[in-house]
């Protein structure tokens, strides 16, 4: 059977701007520009000087002619001369200080903008960055954002350079000769149609290309991050290959997008020669013509003028034509506002609470996304101060039940609450300020340990953080590293080493619940042992839930809960569930031999 190429799909034929286009640049000039109004009309004020630069040189190349072909007087043609050097050092001047505020206007903009992302991007839900590439983020706040400066402080001041300078030669023409200059423009609307027919061809097809770049940088990603399985496995060939079609994708669609932006200069150039034509024939027989007051320096000026006016006009299309591209930009950037989140402090919320009282889960309901309910009516209680244990096959819940209980994700149905205060009636920094945290993927930094351990609390003291490596006991490797950086995600160091920082960590954030997600998992039993004893010091008074795979590490926990498919199967102590001879026994057993 034959390859077949896709089949491109029809491109649907929409309005040059919609109605999200208007509100997404109403977004961008009252959020970012409108309080720069002040700036903003002295650029316009330039701008415009550069236009009547242009008005005054045809005025007076107009003059230096008649000086030229009748007066024949020296001294005018020398002070033409001048006036005109004048005239473009104004303009020399202008066009040096334009960009130069554009640029600083449109830069201070996209970094408040870049900033207000950032800031938006760190109120939204884990399940937002669960289902969003990284590619798709770092697209957003990088690229984009840069691309959007660049139009504004650059493209768009041009345009509005040049739309002056079409303005305002335009009506000195309309001035000088009428029926000339609507003999010129009788083939505007033809102008105005191919730009109608090329934007929406360029708007879908940058869309596709910005789908097309979030997933290469994604793809990357996913190879920087998964190198060591592809050097192991041998898959370079198949990472050459993946990134080599993402690579020939976003080829084709830079090769289109230009094609279709190319359509525009060529018929503008035909459109202006055959206005050449009729403005020379026109003219000419103006000029020959007594019924007319035109005469030949009036027709070369005039000439001239229609040169001033195409170029410029040329570049107002092609930014017509690129402003599409970018308003898909603009529209990228502004759906990640419309991101919302779903976990929120209530209107009445408290900061204050019973941290050492019991946690409590009441008829708990909860799914990720489907149908498929995780949890339906899931009761659970641990004790305050006391250490509760939480064991089960891999998928059983227990992850999640930690991460209900610190609202990463909202409870679908029931009640969580703590020293019996609901925990939605909480706010969210009050709430996830009473919790330590040592899990088993842990966070590294590309830094020294010192600022790694540093990251939960930046006012912390040296002597605190001291303490806290030391407790952890991971003192004597800060001592050898010093300020060496640990490398991406920490490469430089062992589990153990990592699970010893994140343990420090809770050492010095030193919160009143300590929630610990399989700490021990996948450590030698000696690096085990060191982390167990500084685990011990840290859960010492205070509430701790314990998620294990490894049942040897839940066997001293006051009270064990056994998940099973989203449920509780089993509770009790160890000595309790070994006596009952379920599946809390049997997973001991089949451990312990495993180890043996």
């Amino acid at each position: 059977m034959k390859n077949r190429k896709p089949t491109r799909k029809k491109i649907e034929r929409k309005p040059y701007f919609s109605a999200q286009d208007a509100a997404n640049i109403r977004w961008f000039w009252n959020t970012y520009l409108k309080q720069k109004t002040p700036w903003l009309l002295l650029v316009l004020g330039m701008i415009l000087i550069q236009g009547l630069v242009y008005q005054q040189f045809l005025a007076l190349t107009e003059s230096g002619l008649r000086v030229i072909y009748e007066d024949g007087n020296l001294r005018k043609l020398v002070e033409v001369c001048l006036l005109v050097f004048f005239l473009f050092t104004v303009r020399g001047a202008m066009s040096y200080l334009v960009p130069r505020l554009s640029v600083w206007l449109a830069s201070d903009a996209v970094l408040k903008m870049r900033q207000d992302l950032i800031d938006h991007l760190l109120t939204l839900d884990l399940e937002y960055f669960e289902r969003t590439p990284p590619g798709a983020i770092i697209l957003r706040l990088v690229n984009q954002a840069q691309d959007v400066s660049v139009f504004v402080g650059h493209a768009t001041v041009n345009a509005l350079r040049d739309t002056a300078t079409v303005v305002i030669i335009s009506g000195y023409l309309i001035y000088k000769s009428p029926i000339l200059f609507l003999t010129a423009v009788v083939v505007f609307p033809l102008i105005i149609l191919m730009m109608q027919k090329v934007s929406h061809r360029i708007k879908a097809i940058q869309a596709e290309a910005e789908n097309a770049m979030g997933a290469y940088m994604n793809g990357i990603e996913e190879m920087a991050n998964g190198m060591r399985t592809v050097k192991i496995s041998g898959q370079e060939p198949q990472e050459r290959r993946r990134l080599s079609a993402s690579n020939e994708e976003i080829k084709d669609l830079s090769i289109r997008l230009q094609s279709a932006q190319a359509l525009v200069v060529p018929f503008i150039d035909l459109v202006s020669a055959f206005i050449y034509v009729l403005v020379i024939g026109g003219g000419g027989y103006m000029v020959i013509s007594p019924d007319f007051e035109l005469d030949s320096a009036a027709i070369i000026a005039f000439l001239l003028g229609m040169v001033l006016v195409f170029a410029p006009m040329r570049s107002v299309a092609q930014f017509l034509t690129r402003l599409q591209a970018n308003l898909v930009l603009l529209e990228s950037i502004c759906s990640l506002y419309r991101e919302q989140p779903s976990i929120y402090d209530a209107p009445d919320a408290v900061s204050t609470f019973d941290t050492a009282g019991d946690i409590v889960l009441e008829n708990v309901a909860f799914r990720y996304n489907g149908d498929n309910p995780l949890f339906s009516d899931l009761n659970m209680t641990f004790k305050g101060g006391r250490v509760t244990a939480i064991v089960g096959a891999t998928g059983s819940g227990k992850t999640t039940v930690l991460s209900l209980l610190t609202r990463l994700y909202p409870v679908r149905d029931g009640q969580i609450s703590i020293g019996g205060q609901p925990i939605t009636g909480l706010s969210v920094a009050s709430l996830r300020a009473g919790f330590s945290v040592v899990a088993q993927d842990i966070v590294i930094f590309n830094s020294s340990i010192w600022e790694n351990i540093r990251y939960v609390r930046p006012d912390a003291s040296d002597e605190e953080i001291w303490q806290a490596a030391e407790a952890a006991e991971i003192a004597d490797l800060i001592r050898q590293r010093g300020d060496a950086a640990l490398g991406p995600k920490g490469s430089q160091l062992s589990g153990g080493q990592k699970q010893r920082i994140a343990i420090a960590r809770a050492f010095l954030r030193s919160a009143p619940i300590l929630l610990l997600d399989e700490a021990t998992s996948a450590l030698d039993q000696k690096t085990e042992d060191k982390v167990k004893r500084a685990l011990k010091r840290l859960s010492k008074d205070k509430t701790t839930l314990v998620v294990a795979h490894r049942l040897s590490a839940v066997v001293d926990a006051d009270l064990i809960y056994v998940m099973d498919n989203g449920c509780i199967i089993e509770s009790g102590t160890h000595a309790e569930l070994m006596l009952n001879k379920g599946l809390y026994a049997s997973m001991y057993v089949s451990q312990k031999e495993s180890y043996s």
